[in-house]
């Protein structure tokens, strides 16, 4: 059994870890806020340009255009998204586990793959792997992800796709439903248009092009490309904080109830001496006799 001191100096250490873990979670709930609100604020935009990239396709719009060109797929660019730090809970590990399930699909069916790491821990576990080609990683980037840096990596998909190099552009990312829910999922931005006719709502066909889709095509399809990329990333974001934070509400909770058990421990240990004290003193006034 161990001591009281000792006792008293695991209660201490318990306690500092919760004071650290409480000043996360409350870190995180607020960058969670914002990253939540600019992906709610961005939803609307990012769904109807997913439409309208349909529509346009379906109208005959972008016939033989280079972004929507549709071909065998024989070599294929993964965007994976991950985070730069740990203790988010299982967000990592989740995008890890698509990331190579997406992997090992592409090599049962003889597709080349390439990679573009965006995050730290995505990087790191994509070095170690054979059945890739890492073409860019991105660390240390903010929230809302700099247009420099955005642009560096949608213009390398995109200049990808038109030369060749890859026959099809995924994203895999981290979608965030609620603060409670957030689960890994994959859209595609090369070749665009990929939605199906009954998911096009009628404002979408309804929509007027001026002067015609055909002379605006290339302005208009990289803006909403664009979105879909960038609604992804902020996705992933708010999905990371949300996760950060529960796992860090899980850890505070959990250091509470061992101070208590620790507590408790440390009463017992502390009654028991008492009474063994007791009881030497009672024996000594009894031999005394």
């Amino acid at each position: 059994m161990p001591s009281t001191q000792q006792l008293k100096s695991r209660i201490r250490s318990v306690k500092n870890t919760r004071q650290i873990t409480k000043a996360m979670q409350m870190v995180a709930a607020s960058k969670m806020r914002r990253a939540q609100e600019a992906t709610k604020s961005s939803q609307a935009y990012t769904a109807a340009a997913r439409e309208l990239l349909a529509y346009l396709a379906q109208q005959g719009a972008t016939d033989n255009h280079r972004w929507f060109v549709q071909r065998p797929v024989k070599a294929r660019l993964l965007i994976v998204a991950a985070s730069d730090k740990g203790l988010a809970g299982a967000y990592n590990a989740s995008i890890i586990k698509t990331y190579l399930h997406e992997l090992h699909q592409d090599d049962q069916s003889g597709i080349a793959n390439k990679t573009i790491a965006i995050g730290r821990k995505i990087a790191q576990a994509a070095t170690r792997i054979k059945d890739t080609e890492i073409v860019g990683t991105y660390e240390d980037l903010p929230d809302r992800v700099p247009g420099a840096q955005f642009h560096a990596i949608l213009n390398t998909a995109k200049d990808m796709f038109e030369a060749g190099t890859v026959d099809a552009v995924d994203v895999i990312f981290t979608r965030f439903v609620s603060s409670m829910t957030q689960k890994a999922d994959i859209v595609r931005l090369f070749p665009a248009g990929f939605v199906p006719d009954d998911e096009i709502s009628d404002d979408i066909r309804e929509a007027k092009f001026e002067p015609s889709p055909k002379y605006i095509i290339d302005d208009i399809a990289y803006r909403l490309i664009s979105a879909r990329l960038y609604q992804a990333l902020l996705d992933s974001r708010a999905s990371e904080h949300s996760m950060r934070m529960l796992a860090m509400k899980n850890a505070t909770d959990n250091a509470s109830d061992l101070v208590a058990d620790l507590t408790l421990e440390m009463n017992k240990e502390r009654q028991s001496a008492i009474t063994q004290e007791l009881t030497e003193i009672s024996a000594g006034v009894e031999a005394m006799k």
